[in-house]
């Protein structure tokens, strides 16, 4: 859990995750653990635009920098 993250504090300063409830927001170790499992990346990895599509595949974030 984020309780668990010494940086928590500092994470949730630039997490742009805007899933509700998200129990990974703020432990950037769980949640890249979390979406990597699930074939996918963390919201970090995006603009905010694309973010909030909640779409975190690997082909959106080639789309979004190429």
């Amino acid at each position: 859990m984020a309780i668990n993250c010494e940086n928590y504090e500092e994470n949730l300063s630039f997490c742009n995750c805007t899933y509700p409830g998200c129990s990974h927001k703020g432990n950037c170790c769980s949640c890249l653990r979390y979406h990597l499992k699930m074939k996918e990346l963390p919201a970090c990895c995006f603009p905010n635009s694309v973010e909030k599509t909640y779409d975190r595949s690997f082909q959106k974030f080639i789309e979004t920098y190429s």
